[in-house]
């Protein structure tokens, strides 16, 4: 998680925002002028031109100033950052699900002793390496996790 923080947390806090979601979704499309940006929504162009600034700074989008013109384009690479984040967590999450999956059908916690264990639905199965899976509690019981309530 170290290796997204400012970065992620810059992009996330950008996109928080309704506003600045739209000038996103708009500038997937291609290149826009603030005129054109600000134009379908209801605000002054001052209060615009701060969600422009604030997605700027955190590096979703570039602007170029050509004589009066400000044309503001989406920074691919930038959303890159967030798909990376975005694919390790759903990672995460798919591996959790599958654990308790496979702990509710065997009432038995899947044998992790070969150092892996399977991912994914049935069909795109893949096995990953035990060290991302949820550490286990010295205290709690054979299948739970430090994060689960001991009864």
């Amino acid at each position: 998680m170290v290796k997204y923080s400012d970065q992620l947390d810059a992009v996330l806090t950008a996109l928080a925002d309704p506003t600045r979601r739209t000038v996103v979704d708009r500038l997937g499309r291609g290149p826009a002028s603030v005129g054109e940006l600000a134009e379908p929504l209801a605000i002054s162009l001052p209060s615009f031109m701060k969600h422009v600034r604030t997605l700027e700074n955190c590096g979703l989008i570039r602007t170029k100033k050509t004589g009066r013109v400000r044309t503001c384009v989406l920074n691919r690479d930038r959303l890159r950052l967030l798909d990376s984040w975005l694919s390790d967590q759903r990672r995460i999450w798919e591996e959790s699900t599958d654990r308790l999956e496979h702990f509710v059908t065997t009432g038995s916690a899947p044998d992790t002793t070969d150092g892996s264990h399977t991912t994914g639905n049935a069909s795109t199965r893949t096995s990953t390496s035990a060290s991302t899976s949820t550490s286990t509690s010295e205290n709690a019981p054979s299948g739970t996790t430090d994060f689960e309530e001991e009864s």
